[in-house]
């Protein structure tokens, strides 16, 4: 029947392929040349061993450095409530005063945090408190509640404008009595 097609070679393959399927060989690195860097100094073995490193042992800090660096962590974290304030201020305004899903939850959630940090105030700093510190860490736990106490009184501010504080006069109505007057003006027919 006829004369059949010729079948060409299959093309080859791309060069990203072939260069991924054989990576050329890496390059060895020359650090000899390279200087090593302030403050730190090794010596050099001969034959192609591995550095070693002759730096002098770092001493262990004392209970003082410790209790320093403690009382410097306590702070952070006393004062970390105070930051929030800036953000928890436009969240409360942006969400507006009506009474939605979204202003609730926000109000709820600025009297829950602060009240359950208040409550948890000693196991916050139990890991940062020691016999050195001690004294000072009244002052610090002592700054973490007024930060909460802040953060309260935003949720206080927001609820009073919301409406939700009886701050009004209207608001303690059934509570009023009557007015007794001392005068009576009566209409001449």
């Amino acid at each position: 029947m006829g004369v059949g097609k010729q079948s060409s070679p299959p093309p080859p393959p791309p060069r990203w392929a072939v260069e991924l399927n054989n990576p050329p060989p890496s390059r060895p690195k020359n650090t000899s040349n390279i200087p090593d860097p302030p403050g730190f100094s090794a010596q050099r073995a001969i034959g192609g061993k591995q550095k070693t490193s002759q730096l002098p042992a770092r001493k262990p800090p004392t209970q003082e450095e410790t209790d320093i660096l403690k009382l410097k962590k306590s702070w952070e974290i006393a004062l970390a409530p105070g930051k929030q304030l800036p953000m928890q201020l436009i969240m409360s305004y942006m969400s507006g005063n009506s009474l939605q899903i979204f202003s609730l939850m926000m109000v709820a959630m600025l009297f829950k945090g602060p009240l359950q940090a208040i409550a948890a105030t000693n196991s916050t700093f139990t890991k940062l408190e020691t016999e050195g510190n001690k004294g000072k860490m009244i002052l610090v736990k002592a700054t973490f509640v007024g930060m909460q106490f802040m953060l309260l009184a935003l949720g206080v501010w927001k609820i009073g404008q919301m409406g939700l504080l009886p701050t009004t006069q209207s608001d303690w109505v059934a509570f009023e009595g009557e007015r007794i007057c001392l005068e009576k003006a009566y209409f001449a027919t």
